[in-house]
C-alpha cells in the first residue's frame, strides 16, 4: 500500500503508545502499573455530567455551529475574564475536539513550507510532529535542568531568524512540570514584542499548580502581545474530562476565522453533548478543581521524595501539571543480565520488563537523560511503583559504569 509521504515525517504518539501497551498487558492478566497516561484518575464533576444528561434528555443532539455554541463561547469568555483577567468576544473564540485539535488547526492554518516554529525542550511529544505535518520546521531550543528547564530571553533571541513564524510556550509544562513566573514571562515578552512572531500559549495545565503559586500566561505579563498571541486550553485536565474532547483557543478574529474554516472541512463541530458538559464544568462549582489539585500535590511530594531516594536517580520538584521528569543518565552503562542500558528507551524497556512499570522515555520529549512518569494515578499505585523501580534499579550491575 502506498501512503502519503507526510506520514514518514512523524511517528505515533509515544504517550498513547505506552498507555495502549500497558492496557493490553493488564487485559492479558499482567500486573503492570501505568505511569504513562496524562489523564486524571478523578471523576468528571457532577456539574458537567448533569449538563450532559440534560442535553440528551432535551434532544440537544444535533449539529451546532462549527466553532462551538454561543453558550459555550460565553462560558469560555467568562472563564478567561474570571481566571485570567482577559477579555475576549465570541468571535475571538473557537471550540474544537480537544486542545490537541486546536493546536493542529492552528498549525495547519498558520504554518507552511519555509516557516520555523520555536519549541523549547523538553516539549510535549506532539508539538514537533504537528509542525512537521504542515511542511514547516520545528526548531528545538534545548533548556537545561540546572536552569529549571526554562526558556531564557538569551536563548530565545539566538534562535530567532527571518523564517521564525511562531513560538510555543507550555506552562505548567508537560513533561517537566515547570511553571513560568510573571517576571520570567515578562523577560520573554520583551524579546518578542519587537518581532513579527506569533505566540501559542498552551495553558491546558493552568489549574494544576502547587505551593501557592499563581498562574500567569504571557498576556498577563505583557498585553502588547495580544494580537500576536493565541491561547489554547480545554476542559480535559482541569475537570478530568479527557474523553469528552473539548478544547478551545482564543485569538484575533482573523486567526479564529481561519481555524474555523479549516475545521468546517474536517470534524465540523465538536460533540453537542460534550459542549453542554463543558459549560457545566466552566460555570459550575470550581472547588472540585481545588480539591483535585490538593491531592495531586500530595502525590507529587511522595513521588519526588521516593524517586530521589533511589540511588542514581534525581528528580526536580515540579510546580505544576502532574508529571515528574527524573534524571536517570548516571545509571547509563549499567548492565541488566549482561546487556548495557545506554539510553532512556532501553531504561524504560527494562523497567517495563523487570518491574512491570510503564513510563515514557525522555527522548520522546527531547531529553534522553530523563524519564517521564505521570502521577495522575492513585497513591497506592505510586507507592507500589516506587518500590518496584527501587528494586529494579538495585538489580542493575552498576560496577561497570
Amino acid at each position: 500500500m502506498k501512503f502519503a509521504r507526510r506520514l514518514d515525517l512523524i511517528k505515533p504518539s509515544a504517550t498513547l503508545a505506552i498507555t495502549a501497551r500497558a492496557n493490553a498487558m493488564k487485559a492479558s492478566g499482567v500486573d503492570v502499573l501505568n505511569f504513562g497516561a496524562g489523564e486524571p484518575d478523578f471523576d468528571t464533576p457532577q456539574s458537567a455530567k448533569k449538563a450532559a444528561i440534560t442535553a440528551i434528555e432535551q434532544g440537544f443532539t444535533k449539529y451546532t455551529a462549527v466553532g462551538g455554541t454561543d453558550e459555550l463561547k460565553d462560558a469560555i469568555a467568562a472563564k478567561l475574564k474570571r481566571d485570567n483577567n482577559l477579555t475576549y468576544k465570541r468571535s475571538q473564540i473557537a471550540v474544537s475536539c480537544g486542545a490537541k485539535h486546536s493546536l493542529y488547526n492552528l498549525a495547519q492554518a498558520l504554518f507552511e513550507d519555509g516557516d520555523e516554529v520555536l519549541i523549547p525542550s523538553p516539549y510535549w511529544v506532539s508539538y514537533p510532529d504537528i509542525v512537521l505535518l504542515t511542511g514547516a520546521k520545528p526548531v528545538i531550543i534545548t533548556t537545561k535542568e540546572e536552569e529549571g528547564f526554562k526558556l531564557s530571553p538569551r536563548s530565545l533571541q539566538a534562535a530567532i531568524t527571518s523564517r521564525t513564524r511562531a513560538l510555543i510556550i507550555n506552562s505548567p509544562s508537560n513533561p517537566s512540570g515547570i511553571t513560568y513566573t510573571k517576571e520570567e514571562l515578562s523577560a520573554i515578552a520583551a524579546v518578542l514584542v519587537d518581532h513579527d512572531i506569533l505566540i501559542i500559549s498552551d495553558d491546558i495545565y493552568e489549574k494544576i499548580i502547587y505551593d501557592g503559586l499563581g498562574f500567569h500566561n504571557i498576556l498577563n505579563a505583557d498585553d502588547r502581545l495580544k494580537e500576536k498571541t493565541i491561547l489554547v486550553n480545554g476542559v480535559s485536565k482541569a475537570y478530568s474530562m479527557t474523553g469528552w474532547r473539548i478544547g478551545y483557543l482564543a485569538a484575533s478574529e482573523e486567526i479564529v476565522a481561519a481555524t474555523v474554516k479549516l475545521q468546517s472541512q474536517s470534524t465540523s463541530n465538536p460533540s453537542s453533548i460534550a459542549q453542554k458538559a463543558a459549560v457545566g464544568a466552566l460555570l459550575g462549582d470550581q472547588s472540585v478543581v481545588t480539591a483535585m489539585t490538593a491531592e495531586f500535590q500530595k502525590r507529587r511530594d511522595y513521588i519526588v521524595a521516593g524517586l530521589n531516594s533511589i540511588p542514581g536517580i534525581s528528580c526536580m520538584r515540579p510546580q505544576g501539571a502532574f508529571y515528574v521528569f527524573p534524571q536517570v543518565s548516571s545509571l547509563y552503562g549499567a548492565k541488566a543480565d549482561g546487556v548495557e542500558i545506554l539510553n532512556s528507551t532501553q531504561f524504560a524497556a527494562y523497567l517495563l520488563q523487570e518491574a512491570l512499570v510503564a513510563l515514557v522515555p525522555g527522548v520522546e520529549f527531547g531529553h534522553d537523560e530523563n524519564l517521564r512518569l505521570s502521577y495522575a494515578t492513585s497513591m497506592g499505585v505510586i507507592e507500589e511503583g516506587i518500590k518496584r523501580i527501587d528494586r529494579a534499579v538495585k538489580k542493575l550491575d552498576t560496577s561497570v559504569i
